[in-house]
């Protein structure tokens, strides 16, 4: 009897349906399609773009382009060294240096990330400006006038810059400080008998160790310096994110917005990739796995005083300063902002804290578990191209979900518009894109301390990978799980052009009154709802001084 055989060599790939199916499965089939659906917002803005006119473009290259381009470099060059510089030093000083009052300092330093860059442009605003505080001072104090003397404006791109850095060197402290942790004291020790100074065994042997940390740190800093809207909007800065809602918005033109997103997506995977591009085939690691307390020399008076300055001056700038100026802008009175108004915009930025952190929280949840049981890497994949997201300009977000909508529309009939179209599923679904990544990171950290062998025997009583999640995994993950729907829930707080873009009519939350009043100069009014911002964010800070804390292998309270 005669046989069909199969023309494939044995060695050779199958990519039949059957297999595909059950390499996948359901569960990594659900996660695909989950992280395909974050991601399609982005690849909308690329095929969107693909249909601008080349006259258009060529408009925009002799016009807008190069300002967008020299601001967006100018903002990216000062946050990187001054957020190194800043962050490093800060970390190095706490970590390797024993000295009275290093603890208050170690999570003095991350106060700042509670602290929205727009908030900050409002009240350096309020203090630099002419009847401003210092100013004020300074015309007391010696009797100057008006052109008596001369007195920088923030309102510039390099006032952007220091501003953003200001409340961007945490990640980079956070992150590098980790990173000193977790070295091991022998080859510190190693790096002294060779004859290495202090200095020299920072530069030499700790700051390559960290260098991965360190170059990440960087670049959260950078994407979110590319992602800023509010501060650079205010301080009157045309950087692309500013270009693409006044493109979209202001003169209603949605091919060259999509063409501006789709070039900043461009720069933001050229960021992603430089890293990688960069570091090459090097690799920084350690050769030893014994740990000891860090080698931390106590420091003297003089050496203290030193530290000290060098540690709250960041502080002092990204927020004790600020916080100061926003109380007295309160105090100051003559707000206009209502109980009923101000309850309401409390109500709705909690309802989408709280929703959207339940909504990024989940769908990550899933993803990860769908991605742990996928054999076929179609999911890994996906996962990645989702995480993207969090480099990406909420401006960008937004234009992409609109962008999507549209194409929809055109393709399918079906009324997308009236679903994700200025409404809060819209929103939401933005926040998913955005902060996916926020969710995820914990949730992959707390799912790699689960050892499988929990998994494989829940599975041997005969469970489904659901039930396995729902009874194993879930309770084993609470802390991961509280800790990403935490960050979630304050990055939302924060969130501006995204929120700004898809809410519904007359739906307007904390931080978009702040903007609204400072962008009408009415910065007392914008004190209050803006420093309840910051209040919202402390919780988070102070939950993540403690985990770094706790960091190092061999830890002991």
């Amino acid at each position: 009897m005669a046989m069909a055989t199969d023309a494939k060599s044995p060695g050779s790939p199958s990519f039949s349906p059957r297999q595909i199916w059950a390499r996948i499965g359901p569960t990594g089939l659900f996660a695909l399609i989950l992280a395909l659906l974050i991601a399609l917002p982005i690849l909308a803005v690329f095929i969107q773009s693909a249909g601008v006119s080349t006259d258009l473009w060529g408009h925009m290259a002799r016009t807008v382009l190069p300002g967008y381009i020299l601001n967006t470099v100018i903002l990216l060059g000062i946050v990187g060294v001054v957020t190194l510089v800043t962050g490093v030093a800060c970390a190095w000083t706490v970590t390797m240096h024993d000295f009275r009052g290093r603890g208050v300092l170690q999570w003095l330093l991350l106060l700042p990330l509670a602290m929205p860059a727009y908030v900050l442009a409002y009240t350096y605003t309020d203090f630099l400006q002419f009847a401003g505080p210092l100013q004020t001072f300074l015309r007391a104090t010696f009797g100057w006038r008006r052109g008596d003397y001369w007195f920088p404006d923030i309102h510039t791109a390099w006032g952007a810059g220091l501003v953003l850095s200001s409340v961007l060197y945490p990640y980079v402290y956070v992150l590098t400080r980790a990173a000193f942790l977790e070295q091991s004291v022998c080859v510190l020790e190693a790096s002294r008998t060779l004859g290495c100074t202090a200095f020299g065994a920072f530069r030499r042997v700790a700051l390559p160790l960290a260098r991965p940390a360190l170059v990440a740190g960087v670049g959260y800093a950078l994407m979110e310096t590319l992602a800023d809207f509010g501060a650079v909007r205010y301080f009157g800065i045309d950087t692309f994110t500013v270009g693409i809602y006044r493109t979209w918005f202001a003169l209603g033109d949605p091919a060259a917005a999509a063409q501006l997103a789709a070039v900043l997506l461009l720069v933001v995977l050229a960021l992603v990739g430089l890293e990688r591009l960069s570091r090459g085939k090097m690799r920084f690691h350690q050769t030893t796995g014994r740990y000891r307390a860090l080698p931390a020399p106590r420091l003297s008076a003089r050496g203290t005083m030193v530290a000290w300055i060098v540690c709250l001056t960041p502080v002092l700038f990204g927020f004790l300063l600020p916080g100061a100026v926003l109380i007295r802008m309160i105090l100051r009175g003559g707000t206009e902002l209502t109980l009923a108004h101000f309850t309401d915009l409390t109500v709705n930025t909690f309802i989408l804290g709280a929703s959207g952190a339940v909504l990024v929280v989940t769908v990550a949840l899933m993803v990860i578990h769908g991605v742990r049981h996928d054999r076929s890497g179609f999911a890994t994949g996906a996962a990645r191209l989702a995480s993207l997201g969090y480099a990406t300009p909420g401006t960008v977000i937004a234009v992409g979900i609109l962008i999507t909508v549209g194409l929809t529309r055109d393709w399918t009939g079906w009324p997308m518009g009236a679903i994700l179209g200025t409404t809060i599923a819209g929103i939401l679904y933005g926040y998913l894109i955005r902060f996916f990544v926020v969710a995820y990171g914990p949730l992959e950290s707390g799912f790699a301390k689960i050892g499988p062998n929990l998994e494989g025997a829940a599975r041997s009583l005969g469970h489904t990978p659901l039930q396995v999640l729902r009874r194993v995994h879930l309770p084993l993950l609470r802390p991961s799980l509280l800790s990403a729907a935490m960050l979630v829930f304050v990055d939302i707080t924060k969130e501006l052009p995204a929120t700004m873009i898809l809410r519904p009519f007359n739906f307007d939350t904390l931080a978009i009154e702040a903007f609204r009043m400072a962008s009408t100069e009415r910065l007392d009014d914008a004190a209050l709802p803006a420093l309840v911002i910051v209040l919202v964010g402390l919780a988070p800070v102070i939950y993540l001084s403690r985990t770094i804390a706790a960091s190092r292998p061999g830890h002991r309270d």
